[in-house]
């Protein structure tokens, strides 16, 4: 489901310079927890839980430099929240320097109930009834404080991987290093790396090891590149290979990701992997906001 965006609000930029200030509020169960994990990933200094009565004094530190993002949790868990919370927020908006933005997270009944369910955590406003009178009564109470809100998010239907995404669009002025692209070769025989995120099988590709004269040579010979070059197969399957990479490396970077590794692996690691993985290193350090390195896992083994 889309995130709603509520108009007439300072939207996630606010302020121009203002210290980034997120607060996340909602319903019970609708994944604040996760939300907030994913803005501490984003380099936010996160606090859950913090009294509703010391976030002037957090946002006093933002703005005086202390703490460049800030991101805090705060909710019906605390007894007095829900009287004090909208003055508050108002101070905070008067703050010069300070780009606070509210966000409510919620959720379908139905999907707030069935995560109760998972959890088998009782409701914070209903400890001795069902997590669905719980529900009904937070939904009522928190209502005011949804109206001040300026990004309403149902989560109902969001994977944590969509919940992340969104909360990355929201990270707009943090910087960001790019993407570091590992072209990882490696060979079957020695076992899969375990911190591949991308890996593709080059044996299908004619084998220079059984050619005597090529058999102690690695990848990186010009002997080897030259006949592996001569087989169409070999080039067609670098063409598509690059074309693949080239399609999905711009969406990664986009989604912000930190590093990606594309293991390419043959039986032993020495040749066909090797050579691919040098081939692709030019073009893909073409696509914007990536950074490509090669590293040959098993070249020096037997």
């Amino acid at each position: 489901m889309t995130p709603e965006r509520r108009s007439g609000r300072p939207g996630p930029s606010g302020r121009p310079g203002g210290q980034p200030f997120i607060i996340l509020t909602g319903l019970s169960g609708a994944g604040k927890s996760q939300a907030i994990r994913a803005l501490e990933d984003l380099g936010y200094f996160c606090v859950d839980n913090l009294p509703t009565t010391l976030i002037p004094t957090l946002a006093k530190l933002a703005i005086r430099g202390d703490l460049e993002k800030v991101a805090i949790v705060v909710d019906v868990r605390e007894r007095n929240f829900l009287s004090s919370f909208p003055r508050i927020f108002g101070r905070l908006r008067r703050m010069r320097r300070l780009n606070p933005v509210l966000i409510f997270l919620e959720a379908s009944t139905a999907a707030l109930v069935r995560r109760f369910s998972e959890t088998r955590r009782p409701h914070p406003l209903a400890p001795d009834r069902s997590a669905s009178e719980g529900i009904r009564a937070e939904r009522a109470r928190m209502a005011p404080i949804r109206a001040h809100a300026d990004e309403i998010v149902d989560t109902s239907d969001l994977t944590v991987h969509e919940l992340r995404q969104f909360f990355m669009g929201l990270s707009r002025t943090r910087s960001h290093a790019g993407l570091v692209v590992t072209l990882l070769s490696f060979g079957y025989k020695h076992g899969v790396p375990v911190d591949a995120d991308l890996m593709f099988d080059v044996r299908c590709l004619a084998n220079p090891h059984f050619v005597p004269a090529l058999r102690r040579r690695t990848g990186r010979d010009r002997a080897v590149v030259a006949f592996m070059e001569r087989e169409r197969s070999t080039r067609e399957f670098m063409d598509r290979l690059e074309q693949y990479l080239r399609y999905v490396l711009p969406r990664y970077v986009a989604e912000r990701k930190s590093y990606l590794t594309v293991a390419i692996g043959c039986t032993g690691g020495r040749h066909r992997s090797v050579m691919i993985a040098e081939r692709l290193r030019r073009p893909l350090a073409s696509v914007p906001g990536a950074r490509v390195r090669v590293r040959h896992r098993d070249i020096g083994r037997a």
